[in-house]
């Protein structure tokens, strides 16, 4: 046990983003720096991890069922192609999905541009003992609005200082946040695009604005760099190498136990003495 918390440690320190130099082009998107070294032993590692990660998580829900105010979020975010949905289907699929919160943030709806950027992510801030997932967030406001120039430079400018203090209010309020950037190569997501694209069971993931948005790949890392820089006030960021699937699942997986190992959610005691209850159960049960 010492060996996985020490490695569970390593994995946060390894992989937190350190804002004061934030190169994303020097981080090997292919990169194994800690953990395991083949898909099989990761799969082994994961399935290992879901045990803990299933009990700390139910921990945390009967938590807030008990009056707690903790919860955790998970931020995912990366460019097309590096893995958001098959993280949450592999890492989030490890615990009870009845705790769990899943939001995706697409193009904004006429009626949340009516309102501020944050309008829509605070919607869906999950409540007290559960484990909510963002697939995009509140970031792709100072990202698709920057690098397409939805906004004027000094609207998205303007937001840094807006996320950190809605982050801050997060923290406040018992949310931890466990914000990822998964990091996929320019060569990987290529390669990714043309799977989608010639197997006719994953051509429904392909969108043709994909290439438009894969032209841009250099704005978006620059653009990602300062979000990361920027950003890490309340809540680190950390960057997963995403070029092996395998990998950024089990990278995922422990930073989500780190966390989770931290708070130590514990279940609230009875409001009954169960030994009076069993009682009543063994010899006054009335179906008898």
């Amino acid at each position: 046990m010492a060996k996985e918390s020490a490695q569970v440690q390593s994995v946060s320190d390894i992989f937190r983003v350190n804002p004061g130099s934030v190169d994303l082009a020097a981080l090997d998107p292919a990169a194994t720096p800690v953990g395991p070294r083949s898909k099989e032993e990761a799969a082994g590692e994961v399935a290992h991890i879901g045990e803990e990660l299933d009990e700390l998580q139910e921990a945390l829900f009967a938590e807030g069922v008990g009056g707690g105010r903790r919860r955790v979020l998970l931020v995912l975010q990366g460019m097309d192609t590096s893995g958001k949905g098959g993280t949450i289907r592999h890492v989030l699929g490890l615990v009870n999905p009845h705790g769990v919160r899943v939001a995706a943030f697409g193009r904004p709806t006429p009626e949340e541009r009516s309102h501020d950027f944050l309008w829509r992510i605070r919607r869906q801030v999950p409540p007290p003992g559960y484990l909510g997932v963002f697939d995009r967030s509140h970031y792709e406001d100072v990202l698709v609005a920057r690098v397409d120039g939805l906004v004027p430079e000094d609207e998205w400018r303007r937001r840094y200082a807006l996320i950190n203090e809605f982050e801050a209010d997060l923290v406040e309020q018992g949310v931890t946040l466990v914000k990822c950037f998964l990091h996929i190569s320019p060569e990987k997501q290529r390669e990714r695009l043309l799977a989608r694209l010639e197997d006719p069971l994953k051509q429904w993931k392909y969108d043709p604005a994909d290439l438009a948005a894969r032209a841009k790949f250099s704005a978006y890392r620059e653009a990602y760099r300062d979000a990361l820089a920027r950003c890490s006030e309340a809540a680190p960021w950390y960057a997963v190498p995403a070029d092996r699937k395998w990998y950024r699942n089990w990278a995922v997986a422990s930073l989500l136990l780190g966390a989770l190992r931290d708070l130590a959610p514990r279940r609230p005691e009875p409001s009954y003495d169960p030994e009076v209850e069993l009682a009543r159960l063994r010899d006054a049960d009335p179906l008898r």
